[in-house]
C-alpha cells in the first residue's frame, strides 16, 4: 500500500520504536512507516488503517506493538474475532494487562456478553490502572445492557470515579454512559442531569453528550440553506447559518446501540471458561443481578 512521502517513521510511540530495533534497519523503518499510517487513519478511515496494519504483520508478526496495532485496526473495523486473536497474541509476548477490557469488549462484538462478565470479575481486573478499571466498568455495563439488564447496568456505573467532581481523561464516557443507560430505563430527568455534567467534562469532543442534551430540551437545528421545492427568495440575507428553534413536543432518543453480527468464534477460549461468574466489577453480586 502507497505511504505518503512525508511519513519517515520516525513519529512513532519511542518504546514502539524500541521494539522494533530487534528488526534489521530496512525493516523497521519499513514498519515503522505502516504503523504510523495505522495510527493516522484509525479513526476517520478504519478499513485503510487496518489494510496498513496487515502489511506491518506481515513484516514483523513476532512484535509485540506490531499484533496490538494489528488488533487495534481490526477492532475499529468491526473484525472482532481478528481482534481478539491479535490482542491474546499481544497479551501472552508482553505479559500486560492492559488489553484486558478491549479483550472483553470483542467477547461483547462476537455475541458473548457474560463471557464480558466473567472478565470484568477476573483477577486481572486489579492489575489494571484506575483507567483500565474504569473502561471495564464500561464494558461491564454495557454488556449488562447487551442481555437487557438496564437497572444491573447502572448500578454498575455507580462509582467513586462516577460521582467525583474532578474532571478525568475518562470522565466523560463515564457520565454519559449514566446518561445514556438512565434514559434507555426512562428516567428521563436523571438522564438530563448527567448529559449535562458529561458536557461539562467533554473538552475534546469526544462525545455527543451536548447534542443529546439539546434533544433532550426541545432544540432542533435547521439549516437555513434549505429550500423548500426548489424556490429562492432573491430578498433573503442568510448566509447560511443554523438556525435553533424550540421543539413543541420533544421526543427523547436513546443512544442506537451498535450490535455487530457476531464473527464465527474460530479462538480458543484461552483459559477464560475457567474464570468464576462474577457480576459486577467490584464483585457486588447480589445489587447487579436482574
Amino acid at each position: 500500500m502507497p505511504i505518503p512521502d512525508d511519513v519517515t517513521g520516525d513519529e512513532i510511540d519511542k518504546d514502539v520504536k524500541q521494539e522494533l530495533q530487534s528488526l534489521p534497519k530496512g525493516l523497521a523503518e519499513d514498519v515503522s512507516r505502516n504503523l504510523v499510517m495505522v495510527a493516522r487513519l484509525i479513526d476517520e478511515d478504519p478499513e485503510g488503517a487496518y489494510g496498513y496494519s496487515r502489511v506491518a504483520l506481515r513484516l514483523a508478526s513476532r512484535v509485540a506493538a506490531v499484533r496490538e496495532a494489528a488488533g487495534f485496526a481490526a477492532y475499529a473495523s468491526q473484525k472482532y474475532s481478528e481482534a481478539l486473536a491479535e490482542f491474546r497474541a499481544a497479551r501472552r509476548m508482553t505479559g500486560n494487562v492492559d488489553l484486558w477490557p478491549v479483550m472483553a469488549d470483542c467477547e461483547r462484538g462476537l455475541g458473548r456478553p457474560e463471557k464480558a462478565l466473567d472478565m470484568a470479575g477476573a483477577p486481572e481486573v486489579q492489575k489494571l490502572d484506575k483507567a483500565g478499571q474504569v473502561e471495564m466498568r464500561l464494558v461491564a455495563a454495557g454488556a449488562r445492557r447487551d442481555m437487557d439488564q438496564l437497572d444491573a447496568a447502572i448500578v454498575t456505573l455507580q462509582s467513586p470515579e462516577l460521582a467525583s467532581n474532578s474532571v478525568q481523561p475518562w470522565t466523560a464516557r463515564l457520565r454519559y454512559a449514566y446518561a445514556d443507560a438512565l434514559l434507555a430505563a426512562g428516567r428521563e430527568g436523571e438522564a438530563r442531569e448527567w448529559f449535562a455534567k458529561a458536557v461539562e467534562s467533554d473538552k475534546d469532543g469526544s462525545t455527543d453528550a451536548s447534542d443529546r442534551l439539546a434533544e433532550l430540551d426541545g432544540v432542533e437545528f435547521v439549516d437555513a440553506l434549505v429550500e423548500d421545492d426548489g424556490d429562492t427568495d432573491s430578498d433573503s440575507d442568510s448566509d447560511g447559518d443554523v438556525e435553533v428553534v424550540n421543539s413543541e413536543a420533544p421526543e427523547a432518543k436513546s443512544a442506537p446501540e451498535s450490535e455487530p453480527e457476531p464473527a464465527e468464534d474460530s479462538i480458543d477460549d484461552d483459559g477464560l471458561d475457567d474464570v468464576d461468574d462474577v457480576d459486577d466489577v467490584d464483585g457486588d453480586e447480589d445489587d447487579l443481578k436482574g
